[in-house]
């Protein structure tokens, strides 16, 4: 059976996150909200997302397919309910399409948006994600449940007594290393994946996870639920955060609240506010709306999509949003809304011209010898250049 992860209007609520990537591709926890599903179904997937995404993310149809609805996190119930699926029928949560299993010729012409004749009403609650500020917010749930997925039955590995763990819910893989750390898991878990590292004098205050190939600097200070995804570099002090991959937070500053997409570069004493002076509400830009929008969160600080980069000192005010290949720096405060491929700060943006961004990202494609930037990934960032040009009006 193919399973096949589906896009509904989450993917709109959740830009600019998912400019570059199917909703089921968003890392929330310790995986990827695809990786969560394969592992518990034991089984490869693929996607049915945006055409231009296609090429990238194509999708495997096949005699028999599963479709599931790409912002839904599982858990023990809607596993049972998905598994259950026979041929033709829809799993729904009010209206809400969770699940369909279908055959080839159906499958070919599926429409999330379709109605379904047999339909079958979900009861229970779960976890969704509709908005960017859902990944930090509920991260700590995520976290939990990758945290008992991943280690069941399993042993941690050994790390150096030089560390001091406080509490029982910690798991290092193979490879992982550190020193003269402290990890404390009285108040979530803390999972350490394969080859990675925490030098010396890091406190990490769970929940916590970082994936693969990834290291966490001399004197960091780490507050959960944060998750640092693989081949990424951290330190400084970061609070409540999920950074996806390939993207770096090397030195001091606060990141809190906050969410990084992949390829992305946070400067030297950057810092970004995830409280207003009047403890208001906070607003995030949407690009469903086009108009910022109220996310009931008092504290809430940076979205930042994929390939954003900014330069030393930066200052990112409550509720900002950096969209895809943006370059910020300069002294100041931002706008709160950064268009994607703006170059600027305060003191005004212009273009960022696409060929000067692409030559940006193939060479930080080049430190990763197992990552090509090929001609797929110059296709989909030059097709997000051009659906987001009504945003660049400076």
């Amino acid at each position: 059976m193919s399973i096949i992860f589906f896009d509904d209007n989450a993917r709109q609520t959740l830009l600019p996150l998912t400019y570059t990537r199917p909703v089921a591709d968003l890392r929330i926890g310790i995986l990827t909200i695809a990786e969560k599903w394969a592992k518990h179904l034991n089984t490869d997937h693929s996607f049915h997302t945006a055409d231009y995404l296609q090429a990238k993310y194509p999708a495997k149809i096949e005699a028999d397919n599963l479709f599931i609805n790409g912002a839904v996190c599982p858990d023990e119930n809607l596993l049972e309910a998905v598994s259950k699926l026979q041929t033709g029928q829809a799993l729904q949560y009010n209206e809400q399409l969770l699940a369909v299993r279908l055959n080839q010729t159906d499958a070919i012409n599926f429409n999330p948006e379709a109605k379904f004749d047999n339909i079958i009403n979900y009861p229970n609650l779960f976890v969704a994600i509709r908005y960017p500020e859902d990944i930090f917010r509920k991260n700590d749930i995520e976290l939990r449940k990758d945290f008992q997925l991943l280690t069941k039955g399993r042993t941690s590995a050994t790390i150096s007594a030089t560390n001091v763990i406080i509490g029982n819910d910690f798991f290092a893989e193979e490879g992982a290393v550190a020193e003269c750390s402290t990890f404390n898991t009285t108040n979530g878990p803390i999972y350490l994946s394969n080859d990675t590292e925490v030098w010396e004098g890091t406190h990490i205050r769970g929940a916590f996870a970082i994936c693969e190939h990834s290291q966490v600097k001399m004197g960091t200070k780490i507050y959960g639920a944060t998750t640092v995804g693989p081949y990424s570099r951290v330190g400084g002090e970061i609070n409540n955060a999920v950074i996806w991959g390939y993207s770096s937070k090397g030195h001091e500053g606060y990141l809190g609240n906050s969410v990084l997409g992949e390829w992305c570069n946070i400067g030297a004493d950057s810092n970004n506010s995830n409280l207003k002076n009047n403890y208001a509400e906070v607003k995030l830009w949407d690009y469903s709306t086009q108009r910022f929008r109220k996310t009931g969160l008092q504290f809430c600080g940076l979205i930042m999509a994929d390939h954003a980069k900014c330069g030393i000192n930066t200052m990112f005010n409550t509720g900002s949003v950096v969209g895809v290949g943006a370059n910020v720096f300069g002294a100041g405060f931002p706008r709160n809304f950064i268009a994607d491929f703006s170059w600027g700060g305060a003191a005004g943006f212009e273009v960022y011209m696409l060929h000067k961004m692409l030559e940006t990202a193939q060479k930080v494609f080049e430190r990763r010898e197992h990552r090509t930037f090929d001609q797929t990934e110059q296709d989909l960032l030059t097709r997000i250049f051009e659906l987001t040009e009504e945003y660049r009006i400076f």
